[in-house]
Order: structure tokens, then C-alpha cells, then sequence
């Protein structure tokens, strides 16, 4: 067996174990044995992250101007480019997810940076007008100051990064705690964070096998906002958490996101969207659409296409180069996807292709899942996140949309239809943050990207993605020296 890697945390710009000494290892779900042994932190080393960030933020950073800010943005975003491959190998070593899939996003990742440098120098007050000519009113947009990153196993760099290039963009300072299933990217990014010229104490990362420590965190006295993405449930603790200092929160939870399939669709582009959609990443994203709703006329037909597919999907090594799908990512997950499958089956749902473990291959491997069930079915309502699609049928429009709205998510969605009109008003009718026309699992650094209803609260990406790292303030400035009656307002 070869020699375990050793990632460390980053403190105050000092690369640092724990300070109790504690480590853990992270086990690679592919090969079930551990790759890397990272520090088990705990709420002595959230204390000396935040101090840290509250210095950066109260000292150097805070006096860093929007173009100094964008040059460091910039900087890193090339690191990420330059060291894709290695920021690449690290999370599927954690996750499981493909590695040419990993490569592809994080050769795109950069973009995020790039992004949000140009926004960093786009922050602008404004001069709003008054009644009272003896005043010039404008206002300011400040950072709202130190950030706490909490980021789920799934898709941890893309995900933190939907925090960190807004946040340090708008002048915060961050604390990043990664998921104990998926530490070793985001350790991995942080040795970067010095070569792109960002002080000390403006980024920290505190790796933890214990929930108590991300509790912590979010309810830290010394942070002043919460960025949090994972299970509705966890979001939930978080956001009260937060809300006991009444810090914002910004929360990207669960979804269980339709796909609704019109009769005049091309079936061929509906089936590769719905294995894009559910499939892709072994169905592991907040936005996989795991809910076929699908007009009676053509659900034989596109079903079978799409179980078709499913059965052609090559298991295997992410590594390799024609691998397909990978594991899911972690033993906890592994038992409740096919507990669903369990539950599916007991309540009646038809098995189109897959429903069980594919054991041949050792790991945690599913076999990519179709199922034909009823709108009630528990598959088809909660958030199973894995290879798992769930099919209905509907006869017109007011149904399928009714279908598609009657979860409590509502995170994403896909209108599949040839008709142009159609597809616009059923997107309009969607409650979802996102909806895609005759597409799937399309995002991009300039797009906002979030949720309805349990699926969330706030925006991530584009302009909207900036403003809960920012703060108004407004500044009155009296313009005549002159003294004026106390006891009145104005």
C-alpha cells in the first residue's frame, strides 16, 4: 500500500495541522481505501480561522482597493487553470465523480474568478435624490465582512467557489469548511491562495470529521454572514444557527427537479438530456432531473430510450478514459440510494433498467435506474441524490405543470418541446429557480443559479451573486454649516 498523502489546513496564512494533532483519513469510494489524511479540526481552530479573517479583513485586505482585489481574482483563476489536473485528481480521489468530467470543470473553473474581477471594480454607490436641498445624499456598498463557507461532498470546489469569488470580490474575508466526506480539493486550492498575492488571514480552511464544527462555525459571534450549500435539513440548522447573530444567510439546498416532456418533442434529444440530467455525476447535484413527467403519448417510447441508454452507461474506474459513471461518493449516501430503491420496489414502482447495486465492480456502485412509479411514490417526491429517474405521464398542459410543482423544491426544471410558445409559457409556469428549454445542467459564472420554496434562500452567480457579500450605506452631508431647530425631523 502506498504512503498516505498529507494535506494540511490554511490559518492565517500558515499551512497548519490541528491544533489538537487529530487527523482522519478520507477514503476514496472507487477503491475503498484511504488516499489522504487531513487534520480533524475542532472549534479551538474555527476560533483562530475567524480571528484570523476578522485581522485580514480589519487590517490589510480592508484597505485593498477594487482593482488590487480583481488582480488577485485574476491570479487565481489562472492557478486553478494551471493546476487543473492535480485540483482534479484530488476530488475524484474524494469523490468518485469522473475525471475527465472533473478536468473539463475545473479547466472552466477559473471563469468564476475572472468573473467576479471584473464585477470587483463594477461596485458602485449612488447619488439618490432628496426633498431637503441642504444635503447631498450617496451611498456606499461595503463588504459585509467575514464569511463562513460551508460546502457540501458533491461538487466541492465548483460549489465553494460560487462563495469564495463574490465574497473576496466585495472585499470579505472567508472561513471554508469543507464536508468531512471531501476534504482534499478544497486543501488542495488553498495552497494557491498565497502564489496569487492574497494576504494572510483573507482566506482560511478548517477540515473536520465532526458535525459540531461546521455548527460552530455558522454560528460563530465573529462572522457576519453564512454561505451554506447541502441537504435542506442541514440548511435548516445552519440558517437558525446564523439567525441567532441575525447574519444573512445565503443557503443552496435540496431539489428534485422535472423534466417535462412534450409528445412533439425530438425524443432522441429529451433521452440524452435526461441521462445528462440524472446520470451525469452518478446523480449526485442539487439540480438533477430525477422527475420525468412525460405526455402519455410518448412515455413507452422515450422510457425505453432512456433505459436503452442507461444499460449502455460504462461503471468503472473514474480514471479511466472511457469510464461513464462513477461510484457514489460515500458509504452513508450508498445505503440511502438503494434504501430508495428498496422502498421504490415495496411500493410498486416498474423496474425499467438497474434498481440494484452493481456489485461486480467492488465500491459503491449503482446501476444507473429507470422506474416507471405513481405521483405518490416516495421516489418520485423526495431527493434520493443518485442514478435514479422516476417517470409519470400526464394528457395537457395544466396537468404536467401541476405535476411538475407538486414537490416541495424547487431548485430547477426542463421543458422539452419543439414548440417555441410552449416552451416559454411552461418555463413561466415552472417554480423553479432555474428552467432549461430542450436542455440540461447548463450553468455559467454570469447566471444566477438557486432555488424556491425548501429549495433554498438567495441567488449564487451573476451580479445577484454579489450582493449578499455587500452592504448599503447611506451618507448624508449637511451642505449649509448652518444650525438648524433639534426637535424636528429633516
Amino acid at each position: 500500500m502506498s504512503e498516505l498523502e498529507h494535506l494540511r489546513m490554511l490559518i492565517g496564512g500558515r499551512s497548519v495541522d490541528a491544533a489538537s494533532g487529530r487527523t482522519f483519513e478520507s477514503q476514496n469510494p472507487y477503491t475503498g481505501q484511504s488516499w489522504t489524511v487531513v487534520p480533524d479540526g475542532d472549534t479551538d481552530d474555527v476560533d483562530a480561522a475567524v480571528a484570523a479573517a476578522r485581522s485580514a479583513f480589519d487590517g490589510e485586505w480592508g484597505q485593498t482597493t477594487p482593482f488590487a482585489r480583481a488582480a488577485c481574482l485574476r491570479r487565481l483563476g489562472d492557478l486553478i487553470t494551471e493546476n487543473a489536473e492535480r485540483l482534479a485528481r484530488l476530488e475524484v480521489n474524494d469523490s468518485g465523480k469522473l475525471y475527465r468530467e472533473m478536468l473539463g470543470q475545473l479547466n472552466a473553473l477559473g471563469g468564476w474568478y475572472h468573473y467576479y474581477a471584473g464585477l470587483a471594480t463594477a461596485i458602485e454607490g449612488a447619488q439618490p435624490p432628496v426633498p431637503n436641498p441642504n444635503y447631498l445624499v450617496y451611498t456606499r456598498r461595503e463588504p459585509v465582512g467575514v464569511v463562513a463557507c460551508i460546502t457540501p461532498w458533491n461538487s466541492p470546489l465548483l460549489l465553494m467557489s460560487w462563495k469564495v469569488a463574490p465574497a473576496l470580490a466585495a472585499g470579505c474575508t472567508v472561513v471554508i469548511k469543507p464536508s468531512e466526506h471531501a476534504p482534499g480539493s478544497t486543501l488542495g486550492f488553498a495552497e494557491l491562495i498565497e502564489q496569487a498575492g492574497i494576504p494572510a488571514g483573507v482566506v482560511n480552511v478548517v477540515t473536520s470529521l465532526r458535525g459540531e464544527v461546521g455548527g460552530h462555525l455558522a454560528a460563530h459571534p465573529g462572522v457576519d454572514k453564512v454561505a451554506f450549500t447541502g441537504s435542506t435539513a442541514t440548511g435548516i440548522k445552519v440558517g437558525h444557527a446564523a439567525m441567532d447573530n441575525l447574519n444573512p444567510v445565503t443557503l443552496e439546498l435540496g431539489g428534485k427537479s422535472p423534466q417535462v416532456v412534450f409528445p412533439d418533442a425530438d425524443l432522441q434529444a429529451a433521452a440524452n438530456g435526461l441521462v445528462a440530467g440524472v446520470f451525469a455525476a452518478t446523480g449526485q447535484t442539487c439540480m438533477a432531473g430525477s422527475r420525468l413527467v412525460v405526455h402519455a403519448d410518448v412515455h413507452d417510447e422515450l422510457v425505453r430510450l432512456v433505459a436503452e441508454r442507461a444499460s449502455q452507461i460504462k461503471l468503472g474506474d473514474p480514471f479511466g478514459e472511457d469510464t461513464e459513471m462513477g461510484p457514489v461518493a460515500n458509504g452513508p449516501q450508498y445505503e440511502k440510494v438503494l434504501g430508495y430503491l428498496e422502498t421504490a420496489r415495496n411500493e410498486g414502482a416498474t423496474v425499467q433498467y438497474g434498481g440494484v447495486a452493481e456489485e461486480s465492480l467492488g465500491g459503491y456502485f449503482v446501476r444507473p435506474t429507470v422506474l416507471t412509479v405513481k405521483p405518490t411514490d416516495t421516489v418520485f417526491r423526495e431527493e434520493v441524490f443518485g442514478p435514479v429517474l422516476s417517470a409519470v405521464t400526464f394528457t395537457d398542459e395544466d396537468e404536467a405543470v401541476k405535476l411538475a410543482n407538486d414537490t416541495p423544491y424547487g431548485l430547477a426544471g426542463a421543458v422539452w418541446t419543439k414548440d417555441i410558445h410552449r416552451g416559454h409559457r411552461i418555463a413561466g409556469r415552472i417554480r423553479a429557480g432555474t428552467v432549461w428549454i430542450n436542455a440540461y445542467r447548463a450553468v455559467a459564472p454570469s447566471v444566477p443559479f438557486g432555488g424556491y420554496k425548501m429549495s433554498g434562500l438567495g441567488r449564487e452567480n451573476g451580479r445577484a451573486g454579489l450582493d449578499p457579500y455587500l452592504e448599503t450605506k447611506s451618507v448624508w452631508v449637511e451642505l449649509t454649516g448652518g444650525t438648524r431647530d433639534p426637535f424636528t425631523l429633516g
